[in-house]
């Protein structure tokens, strides 16, 4: 991998902007949903978007979602974006928390969804509640929080592709899920085969060819970290490839991903959280804030 800073959503002091949305293009312009925010863990963050030519230099245009009224499932924040495009709608999805980020925090997070006929919204919520909840079965991968919808568009159906913890267990053994709706707006219906994947912290996915890739992260059982998964059916996923200090928290910018066009292929760039490696002699000080900068790929 490959890192380049980025101009309008790049490092900017006293200000954080973390968790990129996947990259989408409309016209001629490429667009990315992120969280901002006062803190560098994100869980007080609102919903922000930003539109480029070149996926360089970017326009921080403005606030897409804020946080839910006061008692809502979402009233403590919304972050950790992603963008669905279809039935000729925009349909964003984020992660929502009801209580106030205070040390220690223990996010009981929760999926949720607005729409909008424009890229630069107005976005209207769907529903008054989450379109995708944490299980209620203690014993389940995901029975303390879900977080972090990557959307594609599978066999006529949406399948969402989100992280999960299960209650007692650290960050560190998050898994992965994937839930299928008819329609865009759900219901989101949890696969039974979940978890499909035994790790992952950041979730990336993207069609590859006539099934599904999953790049993973340095989270979970070590013959699958730092690689990129495989699956024919979206469901079983195997080893294709390492991947040599991939990008954190990514967003990719996936030109089939809502296509169903059988030619998906390995995402060549997209936007992460920053970090020094590759910012020309920047380095992390006490208190600096996350910021956005871009990766282009170089598998090995």
């Amino acid at each position: 991998m490959s890192y380049t800073e980025l101009s309008g959503i790049g490092w900017e002091k006293g200000v954080m902007r973390r968790d990129p949305s996947d990259v989408i293009k409309v016209g001629d312009l490429y667009y990315v949903w992120y969280s901002k925010g006062p803190d560098s863990t994100g869980y007080t963050a609102t919903v922000w978007y930003a539109t480029s030519e070149d996926g360089v230099d970017w326009a921080e245009k403005g606030q897409a979602v804020a946080k839910g009224k006061a008692g809502s499932w979402e009233a403590g924040g919304v972050f950790t974006p992603n963008i669905l495009v279809a039935e000729g709608k925009y349909w964003l999805f984020y992660t929502g928390v009801s209580q106030e980020y205070t040390r220690p925090f223990n996010p009981d997070s929760k999926i949720g969804m607005a729409v909008s006929d424009s890229p630069d919204g107005p976005w209207e919520r769907i529903g008054s509640g989450p379109v995708l909840v944490n299980s209620d079965d203690p014993s389940d991968f995901d029975s303390h929080l879900v977080d972090d919808a990557c959307l594609i568009v599978r066999d006529g159906k949406y399948w969402l592709y989100y992280k999960g913890r299960q209650l007692g267990k650290s960050p560190a053994q998050t898994k992965m899920g994937v839930a299928i709706a008819d329609r865009p707006q759900g219901p989101y219906v949890k696969h039974e085969a979940n978890p499909v994947i035994q790790g992952n912290h950041e979730v990336v996915v993207w069609p590859q060819g006539e099934g599904v890739a999953a790049m993973i992260g340095t989270t979970g059982p070590k013959e699958i970290t730092n690689s990129v998964l495989y699956s024919e059916d979206g469901i079983h996923f195997s080893k294709l490839h390492d991947v040599v200090e991939g990008p954190w928290a990514a967003g990719a910018y996936r030109p089939e991903a809502f296509t169903e066009s059988g030619k998906g292929d390995l995402p060549e760039w997209g936007v992460e959280i920053g970090r020094p490696r590759g910012m020309k002699g920047q380095s992390w000080q006490k208190g600096q804030l996350p910021f956005i900068q871009r990766w282009d790929s170089e598998l090995q």
